[in-house]
């Protein structure tokens, strides 16, 4: 069963992304390329700093994607 946690992007720094979540924090961020946030969320290259978004973490600790968060999405 995979879990769901909220994720924000800090900066983007070349072709990555520095992001938190509730494991990682600002001192030691998620770098997650830039690109498959973009395919997989939608979310413009140009808006993505600040960017609330819901991490899918699968069985094996792993970040399986990213989506959008909005109000329904179900993760606090």
């Amino acid at each position: 069963m995979s879990e769901r946690i909220r994720a924000r992007v800090l900066l983007l720094i070349g072709d990555e992304a520095e992001l938190t979540t509730e494991h990682r924090g600002a001192d030691d961020p998620e770098r997650v390329a830039v690109s498959r946030l973009v395919a997989e969320t939608g979310i413009p290259r140009a808006r993505l700093v600040g960017a609330d978004l819901v991490a899918v973490i699968g069985n094996g600790g792993d970040l399986e994607r990213f989506e959008r968060a909005d109000r329904t999405d179900g993760v606090r």
